[in-house]
C-alpha cells in the first residue's frame, strides 16, 4: 500500500539549485536579523509562530530544538500559540509576533495595519524589516516541508550520564 508521504516529491531534493538558493536567502536573512539586533531567541519565536500557523510539523520540530538551544524556556514555548493572552513576552517580542502573523496571513488589512502600528512603537525600521524577512523565509521553508511531507522522526533519548 502506498502512503501519501511516499507519493510526495521532496522538492528540495528534486530541485536542489532552487533549494540551495532558499538556504542562501535564509543565511542572508539570519545576518540581517543579527545586524538589526534581533537575538536568536526572538528569531526562533518568529520561526515557531509562523510554523504553528502554517501547521508545519517538520519546521516546528527543527525550530523548537533551535529555540531551546538559544535558551528559550519550556513555559514560553508552551504558551506561544496564545502569546496575546500571557504576560511572558516582552513588548518587542509581542510586536515581532504580531508582525510575523500579519506577514503569514496578509489578507486582513486591519490586522496588518495594527501589527505595523505596534511594531513601529517598539521596533526600529531595521528590526521591522528583519522580522518580515524572517517571516517570509520561514513561510517558504514551511511550504517546502509541508508539500514534500518531510517526516518528523522520534527524538532519540540523550545519553547524559
Amino acid at each position: 500500500m502506498t502512503t501519501a508521504s511516499q507519493t510526495r516529491v521532496f522538492v528540495d531534493k528534486q530541485s536542489p539549485k532552487a533549494f540551495h538558493a532558499l538556504v542562501a536567502t535564509s543565511e542572508a536573512v539570519r545576518t540581517v536579523a543579527a545586524d538589526a539586533g534581533l537575538d536568536r531567541r526572538l528569531v526562533e519565536l518568529v520561526n515557531l509562530r509562523v510554523s504553528q500557523i502554517n501547521g508545519c510539523a517538520y519546521c516546528l520540530d527543527v525550530h523548537t530544538r533551535a529555540a531551546q538551544r538559544a535558551g528559550e524556556t519550556a513555559q514560553r514555548l508552551g504558551v506561544l500559540p496564545a502569546w496575546r493572552d500571557t504576560e511572558v513576552f516582552t513588548p518587542r517580542e509581542r510586536a515581532a509576533l504580531a508582525l510575523a502573523e500579519a506577514t503569514t496571513s496578509p489578507a486582513d488589512r486591519a490586522v496588518q495595519d495594527s501589527a505595523y502600528e505596534l511594531a513601529r512603537e517598539v521596533l526600529t525600521e531595521d528590526e521591522i524589516s528583519a522580522v518580515i524577512w524572517v517571516s517570509i523565509t520561514i513561510n517558504a521553508f514551511n511550504r517546502v516541508s509541508i508539500l514534500s511531507k518531510h517526516p518528523v522522526r522520534p527524538a532519540q533519548p540523550s545519553s547524559a550520564s
